[in-house]
Parts: C-alpha cells; sequence; structure tokens
C-alpha cells in the first residue's frame, strides 16, 4: 500500500454529534466522497471512543453506567485463558473473526454496519480509499479502571489483553472495508499521548507506548491496510516518528508550531513514503468554526508550510503526502457546526488539490 498517495484528499477523525445514521453516512458521502469514514455516533453510549472496543474483554462490569475490570474476580483467570485460546483460534485461522468476540456487536456496530450497506448500495463515483478508526491501546489502557479505580496501563496481564484485543477488532473492521476494492486507512485514536511525560504518566516508558502501538498496526498491516495514529493535541511526536506508523494525524490549527519543532524527523517520514494528515480545520471553538473561512485554513496552512519547503522537497510533493482533516474529532459539536467543520474539510482539500 506504501505506492498509494492521497494527494491533498478530505477525511474526518470519527465522531459526529447526529442521532440519524443515514442522514450523516449520506452527508459524509456527499463531503467526503474520496475517502469516507464511518462515522462515531457519540449520542449513543455504545459508540463512545472507549464504550465501542470493550466488548470480549474479560473481566468487564458494567455497573450503573460506570464500567471497570474486576480484576479480583476468582473468574478472571479463567477468562483470560478462554480469550487466549479463542485469540490463537483466530490467529491460526481455525475461526473465523466473523464468529469471535473481536468484531463489533449490534449496537456497539450500530453505524458501521450501516455504513457498510450503505456503500453495498452505492459507493461515491469518485472513491479512492475509506477510512475507519479504533480507540488507541494506550489511550484505551490509561482510561479504563480495574475496581479499585486503578488504571490498567499498571496491570501486565490485562496491557497484553487489551492491546490483543484491539489488535483482533482492527482486523476484523478492515476485513469488513476492504470487500470494496480500494486501500483501507485505520486511524488509531490516541488522544491521551498528550499527557505522555507528564506527572500522571511518570512512570510509562516510550518502548512501551512503542510496543502497544506496533502491536495493533502491525495487525491492520497483515490485512493490507495503512495504519494511521491521531493525537488531538500535542505529544512528544518522536514516539510516532520512530514508529512503522503511515500516516500522522495531529491539530494543526493549534499546534502546528511544537509539530515542526520535528522538522528534521518530518522530512524523514516523508522521504520514507509516510502521509500527514494536518488536522487544519478547527473544532474545540464554535465561534472559529463560524468565522473561519476555507480560504483563509488554506492560506495559513500555506503561510505555515512555508518555511518547511525546500528545492527538494517541494509544496507538491508535500502535498502529494498529505491528508486533510478537523483538528480532532465532532461529536461534542451541534449538528450544524460539525457539519460546517466537515464541509470546510471538504473545501480547504479543494483548494490544496488545485496546487497539485
Amino acid at each position: 500500500m506504501k505506492d498509494w498517495f492521497p494527494s491533498a484528499s478530505a477525511t474526518m477523525v470519527g465522531s459526529m454529534p447526529h442521532r440519524d445514521r443515514r442522514r450523516v453516512i449520506d452527508f459524509v458521502f456527499g463531503q467526503l466522497p474520496e475517502i469516507p469514514v464511518w462515522p462515531q455516533l457519540s449520542a449513543y453510549p455504545a459508540e463512545g471512543m472507549m464504550n465501542q472496543y470493550l466488548e470480549g474483554l474479560p473481566g468487564l462490569v458494567d455497573s450503573d453506567g460506570k464500567v471497570f475490570v474486576r480484576t479480583d474476580s476468582p473468574d478472571l483467570d479463567g477468562d483470560i485463558l478462554a480469550f487466549y485460546e479463542e485469540y490463537l483460534e483466530v490467529e491460526s485461522e481455525s475461526r473465523s473473526l466473523d464468529e469471535s468476540r473481536f468484531q463489533l456487536g449490534p449496537e456497539c456496530g450500530r453505524t458501521f454496519f450501516e455504513f457498510i450497506e450503505a456503500l453495498r448500495q452505492g459507493p461515491p463515483p469518485a472513491l479512492r480509499a475509506v477510512k475507519g478508526q479504533i480507540i488507541g491501546p494506550f489511550t484505551l489502557l490509561a482510561g479504563l479502571k480495574d475496581h479499585n479505580d486503578r488504571s490498567l496501563l499498571y496491570d501486565e496481564r490485562l496491557q497484553d489483553v487489551v492491546v490483543k484485543l484491539l489488535a483482533m477488532k482492527a482486523r476484523w473492521q478492515v476485513q469488513r472495508l476492504k470487500i470494496f476494492g480500494c486501500p483501507v486507512i485505520i486511524f488509531l485514536d490516541e488522544p491521551a499521548l498528550a499527557g505522555f511525560g507528564s506527572s500522571a504518566f511518570i512512570s510509562v516508558s516510550r518502548e512501551l507506548i512503542h510496543g502497544l502501538l506496533e502491536e495493533v498496526m502491525a495487525a491492520v498491516r497483515v490485512e493490507g491496510a495503512l495504519a494511521g495514529v491521531h493525537v488531538c493535541a500535542n505529544t512528544d511526536w518522536q514516539l510516532a516518528f520512530q514508529s512503522s506508523v503511515d500516516i500522522i494525524n495531529f491539530d494543526a490549527y493549534n499546534y502546528f508550531d511544537r509539530f515542526m519543532l520535528y522538522s528534521q524527523p518530518l522530512r524523514d517520514f516523508l522521504t520514507r513514503g509516510g502521509i500527514v494528515a494536518w488536522g487544519a480545520i478547527p473544532t474545540s471553538d464554535p465561534s472559529l468554526i463560524g468565522r473561519e473561512s476555507a480560504s483563509q485554513l488554506a492560506d495559513r496552512w500555506l503561510q505555515d508550510i512555508a518555511s518547511f519547503i525546500t528545492p527538494v522537497l517541494p509544496i507538491e510533493a508535500v502535498l502529494r503526502q498529505s491528508l486533510f482533516t478537523p483538528s480532532c474529532g465532532c461529536g461534542s459539536l451541534s449538528e450544524k457546526n460539525a457539519e460546517r467543520v466537515v464541509e470546510l474539510t471538504r473545501e480547504v482539500g479543494e483548494i490544496m488539490k488545485s496546487r497539485l
């Protein structure tokens, strides 16, 4: 898949605030016809960024809306053993992913299944790729707690279970998306990486995060898809540049200058065929969404990137290996503002394509 480049196409991060599934899927097809995305509808609890990927996890408890893992359960060891047996059956291909705990269930996967059906009925004529997403392993491990309110990140036994659960769920998703005969992109959504290096994760090593990300990205690539990492704020970008990631997605509207502190690793990344998904459209402030225009956002990005451009790496080369996205998901916005963000994303992509 390394010979595929997006050429300034537009896509989005994932979440939307809508409740009408078919309406928002039709909207996505209309606005992002080259790289449509199945939307995660945050209005439905089962489609929350973390909840959507917890099915099949040993020891999981949902008590009055509070989700945690009961690590003191006498049944946990047996549940973990059953998990690994099923994992090995899928790995050996004696069991299909469609007959395993690793698929999305009917509630968690409802919008995903409707997206697949909409593609079956008639994909956009301009279709070049399809995009999906999954919560990143670091973010899930940092956010999910045990019965003592301790993050699973510090439970070595469940660290491995969680990363294997996500790796298989990513493979299942790619298998469903790749039947349409075009490249598949899967973003690992890793907002918690913004906290790497802070006091909250002072004991977490770079090597641990690297291993978590690589296992899930390797699963994506086993199925022939491109693996991306999305971080909606600033982080230590060496974590991404020193990995095997195919696409890096970041908030270029608010953190362009921080990202460019890594200009040499970025040049190396592009030279070896990496893709940058520039989150150039604001999502955090509704007043900005209403005030900005596509031409202003395009001019802003072109001005920001100017110092990075060289005769060896001209603007056309950067754009060929660029996607344009919102700075983050749109799930917390109103429907009106979320749709405006996606419209701006499409318009910015069109402007950038005109530069190629």
